[in-house]
């Protein structure tokens, strides 16, 4: 027998079961012997791999459609006003060329009819927490990545589980797809470069192997964008250079690389051919806590920044609070009306996740910058992070700290019995009309 006609393992997605036989001769997948099902997957190491990532479809718009059954076969885009940038897009709505990021006047220019729903980020974060508890369950070995998307490793699950890894896989979508109510998509490969862009390849509802055997005939043709950490800057100048594809990047060695284009030059080298040797990190945590808006007008005046600028305050620390941790360094950010980015930061002598500390330290940071320049988004983050217990301590040289920040525990108790909109502090009030008009759509990001 032939080394094309020998035996694999095959997967049925829906039933699980799994069975040995010739790769198939086409693209046409085989049917399931056990229940007919075409929805199955058939590679020459599925049955030997083991480092997974796991990607929801258009999560958000997912979630939507979920709640709300008419949307089901609309076009729908998650994001703020005409001003604001989509943050989701549902597959009808990419059939359009509507893409995350696109500003949303451009994505509505494409998709007239679509659907456009703000945000709801305490809904999403719920249904991604129910889904990392869906992943741990399956492994320990998680590495969250965003709310929804993780790396996970199975190796040694096999007799937990009562099957290779694959299966593991194949059985964690089908129950996230039950309880949670969204689909998604599985790379599985034999690192976790390979693994992410396997996620990539079958969406929606996919399921892609890249195996060792197979790595660098797949990476060779492709950009070298493609490769974790290469973005615009990086990638125009290895084009400069004449390295356009992964493949090109192979004319090197790893000294040339490095002596080039730094410490990424020794990734480029090794992504090259398909290395990784990253393991997959469950205690990664979030580097930073931000919130942002888009505003529905471009403002220049300091005064009504500063009062933007107070609610995302809130909400960042509020985040802080829930989640017990504390960050040291303050991030404003700022977009010109012509879209140019400004970013501010400030180290503070100890950590903090109290609002008050994080707006006086982002307000003169933003006083400095409103020097008649027109914004068209504002906003805030903490980074540094670390736990609550080393937040916020007393501070000789401010003795008043101490008393703000009792102050803002005990509104952050009123809240809680009586709803967010219970008490606020003065520079938190604004008349209707001015919070209609300040209103952009917020984004966070963890």
């Amino acid at each position: 027998m032939t080394d094309e006609a020998a035996p694999i393992v095959h997967l049925c997605r829906e039933c699980l079961t799994d069975w040995r036989a010739p790769a198939p001769e086409t693209s046409a997948r085989a049917p399931c012997p056990a229940c007919g099902a075409t929805r199955t997957i058939a590679h020459a190491e599925l049955d030997r791999l083991s480092i997974a990532h796991i990607d929801c479809d258009a999560f958000y718009a997912s979630v939507e459609k979920r709640d709300d059954p008419s949307l089901i076969d609309k076009p729908v885009l998650i994001g703020g006003g005409r001003r604001g940038v989509v943050a989701a897009a549902c597959y009808v709505a990419r059939m359009y060329g509507c893409r995350s990021a696109m500003p949303m006047f451009k994505a509505l220019a494409a998709c007239p009819n679509a659907v456009v729903i703000r945000p709801r980020m305490e809904v999403y974060a719920a249904v991604g927490r129910q889904i990392r508890q869906m992943m741990l369950d399956a492994t320990p070995a998680v590495e969250p990545l965003s709310i929804d998307e993780a790396f996970l490793d199975l190796a040694g699950t096999e007799r937990v589980h009562g099957g290779f890894p694959a299966k593991t896989l194949a059985r964690l979508v089908l129950r996230i797809e039950r309880e949670a109510g969204v689909t998604a998509s599985i790379g599985l490969a034999p690192n976790k470069f390979l693994a992410k862009l396997a996620s990539d390849l079958d969406k929606p509802r996919g399921f892609a192997v890249i195996g060792r055997s197979e790595a660098e005939d797949f990476l060779a043709p492709r950009p070298v964008t493609a490769i974790f950490g290469v973005g615009k800057m990086l990638g125009a100048k290895l084009a400069r250079d004449g390295i356009r594809t992964i493949g090109d990047l192979r004319r090197y060695d790893a000294e040339t690389l490095q002596l080039r284009y730094g410490a990424m030059g020794r990734r480029l080298h090794a992504f090259s051919r398909g290395l990784d040797d990253r393991t997959v990190d469950p205690r990664s945590e979030a580097k930073s806590v931000s919130n942002e808006t888009t505003l529905d007008q471009d403002v220049s005046d300091a005064e009504r920044l500063k009062r933007i600028l107070w609610p995302l305050c809130e909400k960042v620390a509020a985040r802080m609070k829930k989640a017990d941790i504390a960050g040291r360094t303050v991030t404003l950010k700022l977009k010109t009306a012509d879209f140019k980015t400004r970013t501010r930061s400030h180290s503070l002598p100890a950590p903090t996740q109290l609002a008050e500390t994080l707006y006086r330290t982002a307000a003169p940071l933003l006083e400095k910058e409103a020097d008649g320049a027109r914004f068209r988004l504002v906003g805030v983050g903490l980074s540094e992070l670390t736990d609550s217990a080393d937040a916020d301590p007393y501070d000789l040289a401010d003795p008043d700290a101490a008393k703000r920040g009792q102050v803002e525990r005990a509104i952050d108790a009123v809240r809680e019995k009586l709803g967010d909109g219970a008490l606020t502090k003065g520079r938190g009030w604004r008349p209707p009309a001015q919070r209609q008009k300040d209103k952009g759509d917020r984004s966070d990001d963890e």
